[in-house]
């Protein structure tokens, strides 16, 4: 019989999917206790609309991701800090401080998280990754010159 179920069920599938699960553990089990529904006509279609949807997202969220990518790729993030007579920089500059830097001068919101790259202790450009979405990365410049 086959099943969509409406929670993840160990062993038989995750929340949307749709299975083949034997007659008595559908009817018995998972019908009663609501988690899974029968795959009948209306369901189905249900099915498949959910489906289109999901696919529709994620097709935008690639299409914004790309992109964001196309506005930053390249950009020199430039930044600004206090060192001491040797050139060192008190402290690091981390890619939380990016990431503050590309809101106020691009506009652009990215997750700290997101963004890799060492913490840099001396003036100088780095190569920084930012991973904007799965498979799309975008690859900028940090100048940390001093203040």
């Amino acid at each position: 019989m086959k099943v969509i179920l409406k929670q993840d069920v160990k062993a038989l599938g995750k929340a949307g999917d749709l299975v083949n699960a034997s007659d008595g553990y559908a009817r018995n089990f998972l019908i009663p206790k609501g988690l899974a529904v029968a795959a009948d006509a209306k369901a189905m279609n249900e099915f498949k609309n959910r489906e289109k949807a999901e696919k529709f997202h994620k097709a935008e969220e690639l299409k914004a991701a790309q992109e964001l990518k196309d506005r930053l790729e390249g950009k020199t993030v430039r930044l600004t800090a206090k060192a001491g007579a040797n050139g060192k920089l008190f402290g690091s500059v981390t890619s939380k401080d990016v990431a503050e830097k590309i809101k106020a001068d691009f506009g652009e919101e990215i997750d700290k998280r997101k963004i890799v790259m060492q913490d840099v202790k001396s003036f100088g450009t780095v190569q920084a990754e930012i991973k904007i979405y799965q498979g799309v990365n975008a690859s900028v410049y940090v100048s940390v010159t001093e203040a």
